[in-house]
């Protein structure tokens, strides 16, 4: 046993009334008021001791108990000189209590000592303490030796023993309050996860819808410096009246897989691309339910890809490859290239930069660059 541990005190929650239950509190105030009807019987005996030493008795019993309410408070204070002055003290009244002829209450305060200082207080003051306790109980009890002897020896193994049982619940009070922090830790990690989720959820919405209508506004203003005709303005408006629409389709579609109400992926991809204008979707690997991140970062790479299609190569063929691999799901949108548009500088830029964030949180990779034909996405997320 290293010295730290002779000098450690039991823990506040071992000391403490924290995780005692009903019956053992009852338990104990039981045999606290054994103590005290012992005590109180030796003070008032009129067979033993008469007038002024009966109101000495009295006083020494209020006394008593008065240092042993300030036992237990310095203990759980862990103030190691006054706890051992009180205990000197309770074995200085024990002493007088024999002196005047109180042996019963003597013996039960230096037995009390004993245990006491066994339990609450540092090995290296409680084993010199509990010695010269036990050893006064001893010299001065009647029974034969061995009797003696056991009851010594079982006064000690029994404070050791209520150490031990006290240092084991203060263990569990620290290891509860620990797992409680780590839950309640948990849950705010969990909903801070969850706002950031919801946040990136909108941003990517709010993101693809206005920059797809901000493709057909600025090309209606272009249209309309130029002297366009009528009808091609027309168009551009009605075109930007359509992906506001769109944006609130993809606004509710975005607050059903918050609530966890994906259409499936498959049919999500068949939707988005416009298959008369030669767009198509090819689906290999076996199908399976993804995961809600996962499935919403395939859903926005390929709303974002098509989008810079329709503002980089408008009128290009565009091929739509969702693959299912063992351990990983890989979206790939190729499009045949063609004339940059007119608002081929439209917008910030920042599309493709938002996606490859997003795939790097789910531990995935996004790549997107020019290819033999035309530009290329690339999502790879693991599932």
């Amino acid at each position: 046993m290293t010295q730290n541990a002779w000098m450690r005190w039991p823990s506040p929650e071992a000391l403490g009334r924290a995780g005692i239950s009903r019956p053992r509190r009852m338990l104990a105030w039981a045999v606290r008021l054994f103590a005290l009807a012992i005590l109180l019987w030796g003070a008032f005996d009129s067979s033993r001791v008469h007038g002024w030493v009966t109101v000495v008795g009295g006083i020494g019993v209020v006394v008593a108990g008065v240092l042993a309410w300030a036992l237990y408070r310095t203990t759980f204070q862990h103030r190691l000189w006054p706890s051992l002055g009180i205990l000197l003290a309770l074995l200085g009244l024990a002493v007088g209590a024999e002196t005047l002829g109180f042996r019963g209450p003597a013996l039960v305060l230096w037995c009390g000592c004993a245990i006491t200082a066994l339990e609450r207080l540092p090995l290296a003051a409680a084993l010199p303490t509990a010695s010269v306790a036990l050893a006064s109980y001893a010299a001065v009890n009647n029974d034969v030796w061995l009797t003696t002897a056991a009851t010594t020896v079982g006064l000690a193994l029994a404070g050791y023993v209520l150490r031990l049982d006290a240092e084991a619940r203060g263990s569990a009070q620290r290891l509860l309050a620990q797992e409680r922090a780590a839950r309640a830790a948990e849950a705010e990690s969990a909903a801070l996860a969850e706002r950031a989720r919801i946040a990136r959820e909108i941003h990517d919405v709010l993101a693809h819808s206005l920059s797809a209508q901000l493709v057909h506004l600025e090309a209606a203003r272009l249209l309309i410096e130029r002297g366009a005709g009528r009808d091609q303005i027309l168009e551009r408006v009605v075109a930007a009246r359509g992906m506001a629409r769109d944006g609130l389709d993809e606004t509710r579609q975005a607050l059903s897989a918050l609530r966890g109400e994906l259409t499936p992926l498959e049919d999500f991809l068949s939707q988005l691309v416009d298959t008369s204008a030669g767009a198509q979707v090819t689906i290999t690997g076996e199908r399976r339910q993804l995961p809600a991140e996962a499935s919403q970062a395939v859903r926005r790479v390929a709303q974002e890809a098509l989008t810079n299609v329709r503002k980089h190569a408008p009128g290009a063929k565009v091929r739509v490859r969702l693959d299912y691999s063992d351990h990983q799901v890989t979206l790939d949108v190729r499009d045949s290239g063609g004339t940059p548009g007119e608002l081929a500088g439209a917008g910030a830029g920042y599309g493709l930069l938002g996606m490859r964030e997003r795939a790097e949180l789910l531990g995935g990779s996004l790549e997107a660059g020019p290819d033999e034909e035309g530009f290329a996405v690339t999502l790879k997320v693991p599932v």
